[in-house]
């Protein structure tokens, strides 16, 4: 009996030696880690590291970033929400660059909502860049559109073509399921068409461009989109086409034609009612010749009859 239990002890023993050479190399392995992450007041523990190992996390990446929090002024994140962020497949340093910028220039932004714009696929770090230095766009975008100018006619008729640059500022509370910046240049162009569309005279617009600008922006265009409109400012306006005399000169060249078809019509209906008139009068002819030849066939039958005598 006092065998077995040496032999237990000597297994045990034997096994906690071996652990403790595990630990001892796994340690070994994540010093410098440590070391930094403590004198960096990162407050990640060794075995911490040694157990972000066994969850198939990058140690190195985890006290990296959190050091930049720290010194950033961002303590009050824990280990453990670098961790999940990093099995969920985003990528923690974006995320936290993303919000050292947002913390430097004052501007809300949570650790749950940067994730989540990570994970959606968003650049965090441009998202939060745009929102601190706002971003100008050109409208139309020849590189999408292929289009130079926004095309528009005032009710005189005069078309006009305009190009505008918007200057916008990124939404960070809508960026996850906002609309993209596509659809603020279709707003804005759409906008912009209908507000040229709504100008009694072409020269109301080209004395005042502003006044489209106004226009566009009492709109509200950045509603449910992932960014806020700062401002709208026409680049250039040039006069196009007298879209209104074209047209009403097509409208009197489709009007003559149509009368020219109604007159062929009555034109045709006449001559068809001409050939008519002319069969007509050749059948009451006919009819008049075998009136005339049955005059003696009367004739001869009542001298048969005796009838009709000569005088």
């Amino acid at each position: 009996m006092d065998n077995l239990w040496q032999i237990a002890g000597f297994l045990l023993g034997g096994f906690c030696i071996i652990l403790g050479i595990v630990f001892l190399a796994l340690f070994a392995r994540y010093f410098k880690l440590w070391i930094q992450a403590f004198f960096s007041r990162a407050k990640i523990g060794p075995l911490a590291l040694v157990f972000m190992s066994l969850r198939k996390v990058k140690p190195s990446v985890i006290v990296d970033t959190k050091i930049m929090a720290v010194q950033a002024g961002l303590t009050e994140i824990p280990t453990q929400s670098y961790e999940a962020h990093y099995l969920a497949g985003g990528n923690v340093h974006r995320v936290v660059h993303a919000l050292i910028v947002a913390h430097r220039a004052r501007i809300e932004l949570d650790w749950d909502t940067a994730c989540a714009i990570d994970l959606a696929g968003r650049n965090i770090i441009s998202a939060v860049e745009t929102s601190v230095d706002p971003k100008v766009i050109d409208c139309p975008d020849p590189k999408k559109s292929g289009r130079p100018t926004l095309d528009g006619v005032a009710k005189d008729g005069i078309q006009l073509k305009a190009r505008a640059r918007v200057t916008v500022r990124t939404n960070l509370n809508q960026l996850v399921g906002g609309a993209t910046e596509d659809t603020v240049i279709a707003r804005v162009g759409e906008g912009i068409v209908s507000a040229i569309g709504s100008c009694e005279s072409h020269k109301e617009v080209l004395a005042n461009p502003s006044v489209i600008a106004r226009n566009v922006l009492d709109r509200g265009l950045d509603s449910q989109t992932a960014f806020s409109i700062v401002s709208i400012d026409i680049a250039d306006i040039d006069v196009g086409e007298n879209i209104g005399a074209r047209l009403r000169a097509d409208q009197a060249e489709a009007d003559v034609r149509i009368a020219q078809a109604r007159a062929e019509e009555r034109r045709a209906e006449a001559v068809a009612s001409e050939q008519e008139m002319v069969a007509r009068t050749q059948e009451n002819q006919a009819k008049v010749v075998l009136a005339e030849a049955e005059v003696p066939l009367a004739m001869a039958e009542a001298f048969s009859h005796g009838n009709l005598r000569a005088v």
